[in-house]
């Protein structure tokens, strides 16, 4: 059966334009950093592009309609969180390795940390919306 209730609607919309905000912003710093710097931090840039991966994924699932679609979500939210958490006290750890900031760096301290938060209240709003059978 179809999740009748949407991840988009009412507070979810909010949550899906925050999404799709840092998937765009994500996609441009990572673009800009692969483009023109490269050489300088790889890692620091793939993982760049691989949170702007994330975003869009969860974005895209967000937004759509169905359990599968409830499923993608949670699990982009859920690497989402594990990326920042790792990478953001990798980056405190040996802040060396990390010279180059990425978007998980410092917990997303240059995106006010929200990255941090993001997908603590994405994970929490797919728990309100879950199929029936998940949370029976």
């Amino acid at each position: 059966m179809e999740q009748q209730r949407r991840t988009a609607s009412g507070p979810g919309r909010v949550l899906v334009a925050v999404y799709a905000i840092f998937a765009l912003a994500a996609t441009s710093r990572a673009g800009v950093q692969i483009g023109t710097k490269f050489h300088e931090a790889p890692l620091a840039y793939l993982l760049s592009a691989f949170a702007a991966v994330v975003y869009i994924v969860a974005t895209v699932a967000l937004a759509k309609r169905g359990d599968a679609w409830w499923r993608v979500a949670l699990v982009a939210c859920s690497i989402e969180l594990l990326g920042v958490l790792t990478i953001g006290t990798l980056s405190l750890v040996d802040a060396a390795a990390f010279r180059h900031p990425t978007v998980w760096s410092v917990y997303g301290e240059g995106y006010l940390f929200i990255p941090l938060v993001l997908p603590v209240i994405g994970l929490y709003w797919l728990r309100r919306t879950a199929p029936a059978k998940v949370t029976a």
